[in-house]
Order: structure tokens, then C-alpha cells, then sequence
């Protein structure tokens, strides 16, 4: 449950649970055998809320004989173990964000030393999420995440680089880097940002066909970067930076260390140094104290950023972040879901104007599946499961998962493109 980054550990784990001789099955939808594992999420109400709905179903699967051991993990483990372990007892054992692999001893098992950062991949094979740290030195008032993650540690370069080569040989071509913090990487091993040089090292990797970066932070943006960008045709015309908000009262009560002026030239940076690339945000709403004033601002430069792509939610006060110390959570839940709405639906008129300005062009497109009536690919500029994607009708042409094709986009939808290979 949760995001890439719980994906990525959910990898590993079932990679040892294989070589102790388990046969594994992710997100089943009858789940039964001999174990469930729950990799939960903790990161806002509605995801904790989703992740104890389901200890509890799974509960009641085991009382019901339909598995026999159940075990929880991730996050919402990591900060709630001590509460969990009181009010869900049923559970056989909670594990946190850092000590899972404890789980293959405490089943009688030994962890495989020499597949440490091997995974099985629950993606399809032709992609994977590669993550290059863990925790973030960012404190943002509204964010848990350091007190669940801890301080961020850089993996060590050769080691991804590695990761990276023997993926590649697995049949794997597109790699999505994530992070807490990507731009963050090798500062706590060097004092030095060394994420521009990591791509350089990937986009290196023979094989590799696109890289796609995700989670950067505005402040203290490394320039180079930029140029990696740029001048690699494997790696994507693609940055993900969560930007939350560009008031200046409301980036100072969020603690992002940027304002306003500086969010518009960081915008301005990112599309003068890279032409054509597409960027991704999440957008707050409802934060305290958060005025009319500051949403009319916050509408106002996402008209004229005109993001590709852009996700919003409404404020959820977390236990003993900065804000729920500090702040009154005044903004009432139906100023917020109106606030939600309206911005939305501003972005949504931008994304079907940027999605129609797709049609009549050729882009190269990659497929992941097959679905109905459609092929369903994306082009470099989207991500996979959060972003649009292009349909290809079936036709005479057999098409294959994960191979590239040049498409004609015919049609365009505010979310989605539509498209015929070009023969």
C-alpha cells in the first residue's frame, strides 16, 4: 500500500521470501495461503485509514482459517507499532519501515545474503522504480514522513549503478528514480548533490532506455541536473517537484524556505533550460490560515505555469507535526473540498489544451499492456499509473509490451491521447 517507494521494499521482501523456497502473490484480490504480508502506508488520514480497513479485513480472513499467519509492515507500523500491536492483537507480528527483513528469521529462514538488492518485480517487466535513498532533512510543518523515515541516506552510487545493469539484464528498459528528495542525493555521504551525476552514470548503462526522475524540491535546485536532462535522449523530458502551495504567508507557515518570486523563476529555470519538458506537482489546499487571498494566488500561477500535470489534496492534520502543534486547523472541510474542486477543475482545462495540442504529431510511444480494445502506452511525458496515456486501437498489427513504437496521436481527451502506429 502506499507509494513507489513501499513498492520497492515490497520487491525485495518477496525476492527472499522466493529464494527461501514461498511461492508469492502481490495484491491478490482473494488473499489466502500460509502468510499475508501488509506493507502499510502512513502518510495522511485517508491512507491510514485505507491501510487499517485492511488488517482488519485480512483479520477476519485469518479467523475465518482462510490464512493462517498475518504480518504487517511500512509505515504506518513504523509510527504506530505500540498502538497497533494493542488495538489489532490478531496480527502476528508488526515490523516497520527498516526491520521487515527480520521476518524471514522470525519465520525459521535465512535472508540471502548475495540477492540482497534483488527484487521481484511486481511491475511489468519492462519497467522499474529504482529508489536511491531513504528519509528526507527536509521539516516541512505538515509532513511525517521524517519522523517515520528518519535523516536521509544516500545509497551508494556504484551499488544503484549495479542495481541498474543487472535489471537490464532482466529485460527491464525504463527506470522511474525516486526519492523522498532526489536533488538531496550524496549530501550526507559527501557534503556534495551528485544526483545529475547518478543519471549521467544510469543514462550510460547500455540498455537503458528511459529514465524518469520523481519527488525533487524547488529549494536549492541543482542546475546540472538541467543539463543531464538535456542533453541525454534517454532521459526523460520529466521532473516531478511537489511545489504545495506559492502565497508567501503560506509557504512560510509550511516551512517550504522559498517564496513566491522564487517559485516563478524556478518554473521559469526548468522550461528556458529544457525545452518541452512536462512537469509534474501536488498542489495543498486547506492549509491553516490559508485565506481567499492565498487560493486566488495559488489558481492564478497554476494558470500560468500551465503544469502537464498536476495533483492536489486537501490538508489532513498529522499527530505532532509542526502545524498540529502550532496551527489551528481552521479552515473548514467544505471550504477545502470547494477549494479542491475549483482548482482541479482549472487544471483540467489546461490538461485537455495541452493534450489537444498532441494531436497531428508523432511521438514515440511505449506499451504497456493490452486492454479491451486498446493498446495502452505512454510517451515519454507521462508516468506510469499516475499519468495520461495513449490508447492504440487493435488492429492488423500484433504490438508488443514494452517496445517502443512511433505513434500518430487522432484524438485527445482532457486526460488521454489517442493514436495509430505509424507503418
Amino acid at each position: 500500500m502506499g507509494c513507489s517507494k513501499n513498492l520497492v521494499d515490497t520487491e525485495m521482501l518477496m525476492r527472499q521470501f522466493e529464494m527461501n523456497g514461498y511461492r508469492c502473490v502481490h495484491d491478490s484480490p482473494n488473499p489466502n495461503g500460509e502468510i499475508v504480508v501488509v506493507n502499510t502506508c502512513g502518510f495522511i488520514g485517508d491512507a491510514k485509514e485505507e491501510s487499517i480497513n485492511t488488517i482488519l479485513e485480512l483479520v477476519q480472513a485469518k479467523q475465518q482459517g482462510r490464512i493462517r499467519k498475518l504480518f504487517v509492515m511500512g509505515c504506518l507500523a513504523q509510527r504506530y507499532r505500540q498502538q497497533l500491536e494493542k488495538e489489532i492483537p490478531e496480527v502476528d507480528k508488526y515490523y516497520g519501515k527498516f526491520d521487515y527483513r527480520q521476518l524471514i528469521s522470525d519465520l525459521g529462514k535465512a535472508e540471502v545474503g548475495d540477492c540482497r538488492w534483488e527484487r521481484s518485480l511486481t511491475t511489468p517487466r519492462h519497467y522499474a522504480y529504482v529508489k536511491i535513498s531513504e528519509g528526507c532533512d527536509r521539516h516541512c510543518a505538515y509532513c511525517a514522513i521524517p519522523m517515520i523515515t528518519g535523516k536521509h541516506i544516500s545509497r551508494p552510487l556504484e551499488e544503484i549503478i549495479d542495481e541498474v545493469k543487472a535489471l537490464v539484464d532482466k529485460g527491464v528498459c525504463e527506470f522511474q528514480v525516486i526519492a523522498q528528495e532526489l536533488t538531496y542525493y550524496g549530501l550526507d555521504i559527501d557534503g556534495k548533490r551528485h544526483i545529475a551525476e547518478l543519471v549521467k552514470r544510469m543514462a550510460e548503462v547500455k540498455g537503458v532506455k528511459w529514465i524518469r526522475l520523481h519527488y525533487a524540491y524547488p529549494n536549492q535546485f541543482p542546475g546540472e541536473l538541467l543539463d543531464v536532462i538535456r542533453s541525454h535522449d534517454n532521459v526523460c523530458k520529466y521532473m516531478d517537484v511537489a511545489l504545495q502551495h506559492v502565497s508567501d504567508r503560506m509557504l512560510e507557515r509550511m516551512r517550504r524556505n522559498t517564496s513566491k518570486e522564487e517559485t516563478y523563476q524556478f518554473i521559469r529555470k526548468l522550461r528556458e533550460a529544457v525545452p518541452g519538458i512536462a512537469l509534474r506537482t501536488t498542489m495543498m489546499v486547506g492549509f491553516p490560515g490559508e485565506t481567499e487571498e492565498d487560493f486566488q494566488q495559488l489558481l492564478e500561477f497554476v494558470k500560468w505555469a500551465r503544469f502537464e500535470r498536476l495533483g492536489a489534496f486537501a490538508y489532513s492534520e498529522e499527530e505532532d507535526t509542526y502545524s498540529a502543534k502550532h496551527y489551528k486547523d481552521d479552515v473548514p472541510m467544505e471550504v477545502k473540498n470547494d477549494r479542491l474542486s475549483r482548482l482541479m477543475a482549472v487544471q483540467q482545462q489546461i490538461s485537455a489544451e495541452i493534450e489537444a495540442q498532441a494531436v497531428g504529431k508523432t511521438m514515440k510511444v511505449i506499451i504497456d499492456r493490452k486492454e479491451g480494445d486498446y493498446y495502452v502506452g505512454r510517451t515519454q511525458y507521462s508516468s506510469p499509473e499516475v499519468d495520461p496515456e495513449v490508447l492504440i486501437p487493435v488492429g492488423e498489427r500484433r504490438l508488443r509490451t514494452g517496445c517502443f513504437y512511433q505513434v500518430l496521436i487522432t484524438d485527445a481527451e482532457e486526460f488521454d491521447l489517442y493514436g495509430q502506429v505509424v507503418k
